[in-house]
């Protein structure tokens, strides 16, 4: 299959259509409101963008929505743009900073709104204005993984394959729209599955996304009467559980030692970028009376059991090892997780080992791993 080129120096080249997408459908000049906000969107506002360019006959207009930005870093003095803006300004395109569809009037009539990576829901006021509604280009093959974050849950499921949807935008629901476009059966595979995390997982499906969805608009599939294409639930999987994905929480980041496995406490660690937990810190350090103290992991490793100690029972704790210089905690699967960078609470980032260990309990027994 040939990808597109996403080079900002030179335009992309898109496959011909096959006859997957022939149709004899027809259309008014599409005047677009293009709604995103990161990478993933950017690469199909591209794609977008250069068939407006060469195809003026299908896309007579092209404007930008895009969320404001917001404020973060340490003390939330850094103002972040929404990716996007930078790449709609690039390309001269007209933009429009949304927070809510509430009051908001379209500047100019639009017939055709699409929505990837966007987060607000386009309400029916803006759906009904436009002839031809909406669509969105989703991450996974819907109905699967719907909400939110199917990224994220794709790889904490540890799913082999998945693809990507361009569905209508439904007037009451999210990701409940009509399936007019999928990665065909069974999906394609994820890459390095191992070691993939969503930043990459998602700039592999990008350009497949991107690609869908200007063939979405060339064969005018968009246009009633509207054809299902979803094959989850006629593929032999009706009886496998439409899953959810929905946002991640704090608390889907904190790490419990005490019942993960080694391997899931990596996995997570990677795919999220971060854990917490608010135990540690007491039990090595006994200081109750300044509270919990709550940690945030950033790097570990896994180091298996010496000889001594495949001969004990191990109960999952936290102990400093000298040998690697850091603090570590058993798993109940019998393996030690060393936490080489985290911080605690309060403290420089990822100087917790050094923090913790003039302060550990007196009566605290060194072990070597």
């Amino acid at each position: 299959m040939i990808l597109p080129c996403l080079s900002r120096r030179s335009p992309p080249i898109w496959r011909i259509p096959s006859a997957r997408y022939a149709s004899s459908k027809s259309s008014d000049p599409l005047r677009i409101l293009f709604c995103g906000t990161d990478d993933f969107s950017i690469a199909s506002l591209r794609a977008v963008h250069d068939e407006h360019q060469q195809n003026p006959s299908l896309i007579d207009a092209l404007h930008v929505a895009h969320r404001p930005g917001k404020l973060g870093g340490r003390g939330n003095k850094l103002l972040r743009e929404a990716p996007i803006k930078s790449a709609a300004h690039e390309l001269g395109l007209p933009t429009h900073v949304i927070d809510t569809f509430t009051g908001w009037t379209p500047p100019t009539a639009f017939n055709l709104i699409i929505a990837v990576s966007f987060g607000l829901f386009v309400p029916p006021r803006i759906l009904n204005a436009a002839k031809y509604g909406g669509l969105n280009l989703h991450p996974s093959l819907l109905p699967d993984l719907h909400g939110p974050a199917p990224l994220v849950h794709t790889l904490l499921n540890q799913d082999k394959k998945t693809g990507v949807t361009v569905q209508t935008l439904h007037h009451a629901h999210f990701d409940r729209g009509t399936l007019i476009d999928q990665t065909p059966h069974p999906g394609v595979d994820i890459p390095d599955p191992d070691t993939c995390t969503p930043a990459q997982l998602s700039r592999h499906l990008a350009p497949m996304g991107a690609e869908m969805l200007v063939n979405v608009l060339r064969s005018r599939a968009f246009v009633p009467p509207l054809k299902e294409v979803g094959w989850f639930q006629s593929a032999g999987l009706k009886d496998r559980p439409i899953r959810h994905a929905p946002k991640i929480s704090k608390e889907d980041m904190r790490v419990d030692f005490k019942t993960w496995s080694a391997d899931r406490i990596v996995r997570t660690l990677r795919i999220l970028g971060e854990l917490w937990d608010d135990s540690i810190f007491e039990q090595l350090c006994n200081r109750k009376d300044d509270g919990p103290r709550r940690i945030k992991i950033h790097q570990v490793r896994v180091a298996e059991l010496d000889q001594l100690e495949s001969d004990i029972e191990i109960i999952p704790e936290p102990f400093w090892s000298p040998v690697h210089g850091c603090v570590a905690h058993y798993t109940p699967d019998r393996k030690v997780v060393c936490l080489e960078s985290f911080t605690v609470e309060g403290q420089g980032r990822g100087t917790g080992n050094e923090y913790v260990l003039p302060r550990l309990k007196d009566d605290y027994k060194f072990l070597d791993l």
